[in-house]
């Protein structure tokens, strides 16, 4: 079975729904599938470095400032999405990012493709679109065969709308790169960044976007210092657009200004394997996040044995599982006081690291989400189809 993905990101910038991606397909293949992937051109990676077929096309930034440029660029997603899919003749379309589905709705709602049965994973929350967008959602899945959320919490959200599609929950998931603890690697990545043994390191990592709060780590941080808590940061941001490096500069300034450069152990743009031993350096893992959906980063941390600490928005606390680590922008000091307590029971932390560990292993594996897509996809298309292309 050939299934067609559709991205409005390249598939190697690091994030949720590229990552999640390029892991399903890699289990894809290895179940008999053919998938491709349609997105704009790669960053840093080549065809050839991945086991499926990438179709590429021209596009430019999804945070254009002017109404004009957005249009223009949509257009141009719209010519691509067609020249793409009658290519491919895919047997079943996967949409796989919100703006993708708008614009294959475009093509969709005015007839093209309808027999090619397609399926969407909303890794937004329903209520975080606005009016026009959600619409236009709404409109193009009542033409799909399915659509997948990655929390139980967005699910319940679209069918208080009324979607008029079957909607299945599936855990988004990380890459390969995260499949097996080393516990020889902690020791390893921490005195090669000069930790000590008995150091406290609090981790943030992702990608620039205004869903998580850059602006907030330098303030968390703070009141870690004010509270007279020891401690290092772990820092590790992937920029995109031109602007992003302004807001790299300002999150980093302000964590110095509170602990000093000595303190900050700062890192960008690292590859899934790089990010992968990242992880092992760090005690206790923060999300900052404003919105949502189910938070990748949270889950890849876990799977290194850290402690995971986060904002309670979203699908987080689902994905979380455990309310003392959870805090609210206005509840700062709750942030605190656990931070503290972990940074001064060692029994404790060490309780938390294995939790998480356990609560990765059970729910957010990769076997897990591939099999999951393997049902869904054979329930809407039949079985995959293998040596007949």
């Amino acid at each position: 079975m050939k299934i067609l993905f559709l991205l409005e990101y390249p598939i190697d910038l690091p994030g949720g729904g590229q990552l999640s991606t390029w892991t399903l397909c890699d289990g894809l293949v290895k179940h008999g599938f053919e998938p491709v992937v349609a997105c704009p051109s790669l960053l840093t990676k080549k065809k050839s470095d991945f086991a499926f077929k990438i179709a590429e096309y021209r596009s430019d930034e999804n945070r254009e400032r002017s109404r004009s440029a957005r249009v223009l660029n949509f257009v141009k997603r719209i010519g691509s999405f067609f020249r793409i899919i009658r290519s491919e003749k895919p047997d079943l379309i996967h949409v796989s990012m919100s703006e993708s589905l708008i614009t294959f709705g475009f093509l969709r709602c005015l007839g093209f493709f309808k027999d090619i049965p397609f399926v969407y994973t909303d890794r937004g929350l329903a209520y975080g679109y606005r009016r026009h967008s959600l619409a236009c959602i709404k409109a193009t899945l009542k033409r799909a065969s399915g659509m997948i959320c990655t929390t139980q919490f967005n699910k319940d959200l679209w069918l208080e709308k009324k979607v008029q599609v079957p909607v299945t929950v599936i855990p988004n998931t990380i890459s390969g790169a995260f499949d097996i603890y080393d516990g020889n690697m902690r020791e390893i990545m921490r005195k090669k960044a000069g930790i000590g043994e008995d150091d406290l390191v609090i981790g943030f990592a992702g990608r620039i976007s205004e869903e998580k709060d850059w602006d907030f780590a330098p303030v968390l941080v703070k009141a870690l210092k004010d509270e007279g808590i020891r401690f290092k940061v772990a820092l590790v941001i992937s920029v995109y657009e031109d602007q992003d490096n302004a807001i790299v500069d300002s999150v980093k300034g302000g964590i110095v200004s509170s602990i000093g450069e000595e303190n900050l152990i700062y890192m960008q743009d690292l590859s899934q394997k790089d990010i992968a031993d990242y992880y092992y350096m760090v005690d206790v893992f923060v999300m900052t996040s404003m919105f949502e959906s189910f938070g990748k980063a949270a889950v890849e941390a876990m799977s290194r044995k850290c402690c995971v600490v986060s904002t309670a928005v979203g699908g987080l606390p689902e994905v979380i599982g455990k309310e003392e680590n959870l805090y609210t922008k206005d509840t700062v000091d709750k942030f605190v006081s656990r931070i503290k307590k972990l940074s001064e029971d060692r029994a404790e932390l060490d309780a938390d690291r294995e939790f998480f560990y356990n609560r990765y292993r059970n729910l957010y594996t990769k076997e897990n989400h591939v099999m999951r897509h393997v049902e869904l996809y054979t329930k809407i298309a039949g079985p995959a189809k293998t040596g007949d292309r």
